[in-house]
């Protein structure tokens, strides 16, 4: 009767943040997850490398959906990944494997839960240049959103897909520490780019103000055109109009028995 139950954190994992790493899902959340199919029958002795067969399915990310706040498949594996506590280098290949999206995220949500702050900078860092397209399901319905999104709300915010997350330290409090040395940026020619940028942006600047000033002076020749033209055809039609007046009266005239006017 005391003995461990399939809802139970396995014996071998270690605490995180001095605390059972399930404890990181609200209990209120855990005990949903805890409650539904899914966990009964798809996560039931589940590994950490038959979880990837799992994980492989999903076709979406978040925590929770509908009225009632229903756990999604993405929540159950990732509380199955904090009983089971997969080693660091099975979180890695989650993280860095670029041909299952949705892998991906649940790798980078679970290290971002458990990992030392110089691991989550480390290897969170470098999925800002996948701008992969994410299906998100929430209570207020689906939405899209991008892997590198999703990545900077797991860094920059405190709250992600329904749970409060760890505190993270800020990362240059650990440069200052030596434990990460200064953020590379892994986009292609974006250093190159940040050189030359203030003269680009100037040679920018003066081509559009040469072309705004062009675009001004050509509507102005034109305005200029058709206002010289508008009173010739003013008198056109005044003209023209004088005559089918003079005629309509004329007309009139006759019908009276009285002399034309002209």
């Amino acid at each position: 009767m005391g003995g461990p139950t399939a809802n139970t954190t396995d014996v071998t994992s270690e605490n995180v943040h001095g605390t059972n790493p399930q404890r990181i899902v609200e209990k209120i959340l855990r005990t949903k997850v805890y409650a539904t199919q899914y966990w009964k029958e798809s996560c039931f002795g589940l590994t950490a490398e038959t979880l990837v067969d799992r994980a492989i399915e999903l076709s979406h990310v978040g925590g929770t959906y509908g009225g009632t706040r229903k756990p999604t498949k993405f929540m159950c594996l990732l509380l199955k990944m904090l009983q089971i506590q997969p080693d660091l280098e099975i979180v890695v290949e989650f993280v860095t494997n670029e041909d299952y999206k949705y892998v991906r995220a649940l790798g980078a949500l679970y290290l971002r839960c458990v990992g030392r702050p110089a691991d989550i900078y480390r290897y969170l860092e470098p999925l800002y240049t996948d701008y992969s397209k994410l299906r998100v399901r929430t209570f207020e319905g689906w939405h899209i959103t991008h892997l590198d999104q999703f990545i900077d709300e797991l860094l920059t915010e405190d709250y992600a897909c329904d749970i409060a997350l760890p505190h993270l330290p800020k990362r240059w409090h650990l440069e200052k520490a030596g434990q990460l040395g200064p953020r590379v940026n892994s986009a292609a020619g974006l250093d190159g780019d940040e050189e030359v940028s203030e003269e680009e942006e100037e040679v920018v600047q003066e081509e559009a103000i040469v072309g705004r000033l062009k675009m001004k002076g050509g509507s102005s020749k034109k305005r200029r055109r058709e206002e010289e033209a508008a009173p010739a055809q003013d008198e056109d039609r005044v003209a023209d109009g004088h005559d089918l007046d003079i005629e309509a009266t004329n007309a009139l005239r006759a019908k009276l028995g009285l002399k034309p006017l002209r």
